[in-house]
């Protein structure tokens, strides 16, 4: 079945014609559907990292233009988009806070607690996370057990170039107040990013923890204490500082999650 789904997806990727028939859309919109339920992932972990899922992208994008606009009500408030709304939130055992809103085909597994924020078609979040106060989770985003996304925090999402990796948050992750992870940057198990913290795909992501700095680009290596720094970089105009991320230490693995948490805080003197 998902192989016909996938090969249904890729004839309509290449001939856009083939989306005005009934068999290709009811494709895309099962693989939307197997989406929705945590049945397929746009990106999965696998023995040695993680694989991204091209195909399901593909599907993801093709979901907007055989949708129509539609305006959408909930209670007195009103929408006009294309794309439908969660609504099974209590039979997946899933906590809402108004004004906490997902779009269908993002799967939110039991436990999830969503507060006022947002999390967009093709996300994963997984069991037992915590989406704070207008953090918001991009297209495709994929977040782990456990994770804190405090408040304001932004994971940005990713449709094309379909061969770009999602952003990825690891299991245990605490992703500090107004941290921003973009452009498929993977955050490893049990990681801290401080407040404000930023990391793109060009953000330098510095070890300073032991004798000399050992530099990372787009991973944080798991149980990192990570917070916001900068480095001097030379222009034709002059020495400026430039933003990067500082890895000042690790979490414990001798103690639980929480505890470890509230260490690596106060031993490094990390702002959340």
């Amino acid at each position: 079945m998902i192989a016909e789904l996938k090969k249904a997806v890729e004839d309509a990727w290449e001939d856009r014609n083939l989306l005005n028939f009934k068999e290709y859309r009811n494709a895309i919109e099962k693989v939307i559907h197997h989406l929705d339920l945590g049945e397929l992932r746009v990106a999965e972990p696998i023995l040695d990292g993680w694989a991204v899922n091209d195909w399901i992208k593909k599907a993801v994008i093709l979901y907007f233009p055989i949708r129509e606009m539609e305006e959408i009500e909930v209670g007195p408030f009103v929408f006009h988009d294309k794309m439908k709304l969660k609504t099974d939130y209590k039979e997946r055992g899933v906590r809402v806070v108004p004004h906490g809103i997902a779009r269908y085909g993002a799967h939110l597994a039991k436990g999830v607690i969503m507060m006022p924020s947002y999390v967009n078609i093709g996300a994963f979040v997984d069991e037992g996370t915590m989406v704070d106060t207008w953090a918001t989770v991009g297209s495709c985003a994929q977040v782990g057990k456990n994770v804190h996304l405090s408040g304001g925090v932004g994971l940005g999402g990713v449709l094309e170039p379909v061969q770009a990796s999602p952003v990825i948050i690891e299991d245990n992750c605490f992703i500090g107040s107004r941290a921003i992870v973009v452009e498929g940057v993977r955050v490893g198990k049990e990681a801290v990013l401080g407040a404000n913290v930023v990391l793109t795909a060009s953000t330098k992501i510095i070890d300073v923890s032991g004798d000399e700095p050992v530099e990372h680009k787009m991973y944080v290596p798991e149980r990192s204490v990570v917070i916001p720094g900068s480095y001097t970089k030379k222009f034709p105009a002059g020495e400026y500082q430039v933003p990067c991320a500082l890895i000042i230490g690790k979490r414990k693995e001798s103690t639980d999650k929480k505890t470890s948490l509230n260490d690596a805080l106060r031993e490094h003197s990390v702002a959340i």
